[in-house]
């Protein structure tokens, strides 16, 4: 019933607007909540709007269909301290086939979906499809199907296998990898470690992802029905990516990449009464901890917890803490505890001090937005880049989970209660804040023009057509170094001949002679 009612509502849109498709196979919450804005900007904005995703709208506004997808759990509150125990050298090896995994199987279910089929059969003539490039390019088969331009959306800044895809250069000199933890102050072993890094991951996703996805077009649509998604990555007519250049650091980025950081961060609501008091009456300032929607706090291991709870019961901050349980064992009178937080309201509070965090990218941008210094403990992914960036900033403190102490939490709790600290989120904030262009102003409009030209190809970068070799001017290279070669050894061979033949020349017979 509900996709016949999706299907009539799909066929009697109406016109006039550009319709936009959007495709999200990730389970993971967080991520949507950073494509959200972009789909009802477009709403507002006069465009019809269907989304296939994992988390469907509950009020949904006129214009915006969606199309639920079922089969798999929301990746929120999923993830347990126990996982980041043992994190060894090689972690972000490991993160990259878990990530692949999850690509796979996301995939896997959303290809074998009703939600797919019922886009198919609606034989709607989309002007544009958003698809989230994260873990996996198969959505790139259904654009492919549908005859569409798409614009790629990252829920984090570019991973190593989306630069060529955009045109942008890959320089791990100074940009580094998402999963290594450096900002662009590297030295030698740590540019060597992500030069590494950047390459084998190029070379991973191409060989694991890519073939993975390839093999599950196939099984859907048959042999030769979708061209090869490494040949439908370079369609790609934009990608939006959330990142915001006062917070990750200045990088080149081509006409097709768009910055749009902190988009998710407007619709602010009020209090309620008892958590307003709760930060309108701390004299000393508030300290907000949260881990994020998918680490559960509670499964916090219990001498850890308590080196946390004893840092801050030294304190004359009061806290406020995310934490999922009824009851916080030994228990500190200056801490509060809730099951949920809004957290950007709490952020923006005058009162708050320091914000104790896992490092995700929401999180941080909202630090950055507010003007909060911040305490990250990174867990896995790009956590570890938005630490070094914070801390880059001046405005964080990067506190590995190993060495939780109660003594190094107090120490980093110390530093970013330091007025220095809140002078340099401050600084952050301002050029966070201050755009010639709201995010999301720019979002909308962007999509229109990409709509409105097809793929917006005068912004297309030629870098994605050439071959590897002519790419890194390897070609140049051979034909100066072999140039050089010879041109040096004709001269050497030369200078041989002639100077052989000069005292050649003085025999003792022209002597004689002479």
């Amino acid at each position: 019933m509900l996709r016949i009612v999706i299907f009539l509502a799909l066929a009697v849109s109406q016109g006039g607007a550009y319709k936009v498709l959007g495709l999200f196979p990730h389970p993971g919450q967080s991520h949507f909540h950073f494509f959200q804005p972009v789909l009802k900007g477009l709403v507002d904005a006069g465009h019809e709007v269907t989304v296939v995703s994992h988390f469907p709208e509950k009020s949904p506004p006129p214009n915006y269909i969606d199309i639920p997808l079922e089969g798999m759990m929301s990746l929120s509150d999923s993830v347990s301290f126990e996982l980041f125990e043992y994190r060894p050298g090689f972690g972000h090896f490991m993160e990259f086939f878990m990530l692949y995994t999850w690509g796979k199987e996301a995939c896997a279910n959303a290809l074998n979906s009703t939600a797919i089929q019922t886009v198919l059969d609606s034989k709607v003539q989309y002007d544009l499809i958003l698809v989230e490039q994260f873990n996996s390019d198969c959505m790139l088969g259904i654009a492919h199907q549908l005859n569409a331009p798409f614009i790629g959306l990252s829920s984090c800044p570019l991973m190593p296998w989306h630069y060529e895809r955009v045109g942008n250069p890959t320089l791990p000199a100074y940009v580094p990898a998402l999963f290594m933890g450096y900002t662009e102050r590297m030295d030698f072993s740590q540019r060597l470690a992500n030069w590494i890094t950047v390459q084998s991951f190029k070379a991973l996703y191409s060989w694991f992802n890519d073939a993975a996805a390839n093999k599950l077009l196939r099984e859907r649509f048959g042999e030769g029905a979708i061209p090869d998604v490494r040949e439908l990555q370079q369609r790609t007519s934009m990608m939006f990516v959330n990142q915001h250049y006062s917070l990750s650091g200045a990088k080149p980025l081509s006409p097709a990449v768009l910055e749009i950081g902190g988009i998710h961060i407007r619709d602010f609501k009020p209090l309620d009464a008892d958590l307003q008091q709760l930060l309108d009456t701390a004299d000393h300032g508030v300290i907000y901890i949260s881990w994020g929607s998918m680490i559960r706090a509670e499964t916090l291991p219990g001498e850890k917890r308590d080196a946390i709870l004893k840092a801050l019961g030294k304190l004359k901050q009061r806290v406020i803490w995310k934490w999922e349980n009824e009851t916080l064992p030994n228990q500190p009178s200056n801490v509060h505890i809730r099951k949920w937080l809004p957290q950007r309201e709490i952020l923006c509070h005058p009162k708050v001090r320091v914000f104790m965090s896992h490092g995700g990218l929401l999180g941080s941008s909202e630090a950055a937005y507010c003007g909060v210094p911040v305490v990250a403990t990174p867990m896995y992914g790009d956590q570890y880049n938005n630490a070094a960036a914070l801390a880059n900033r001046g405005m964080g403190v990067v506190l590995a989970y190993e060495n939780i102490t109660a003594d190094s939490v107090y120490e980093a709790l110390r530093k970013v209660l330091e007025p220095e600290a809140m002078e340099n989120a401050k600084r952050v904030s301002f050029s966070y804040r201050n755009r010639p262009i709201s995010p999301l102003e720019s979002a909308v409009w962007w999509c229109e023009h990409v709509a409105a030209t097809g793929g917006v190809p005068l912004a297309q970068s030629y870098s994605s057509e050439l071959p590897w070799y002519s790419y890194h001017q390897f070609d140049v290279y051979i034909v100066t170094i072999t140039f050089l070669v010879i041109y040096h050894a004709c001269w050497i061979w030369l200078l041989k001949r002639v100077c052989c033949r000069g005292v050649s020349g003085f025999s003792d017979e022209k002597m004689k002679r002479n």
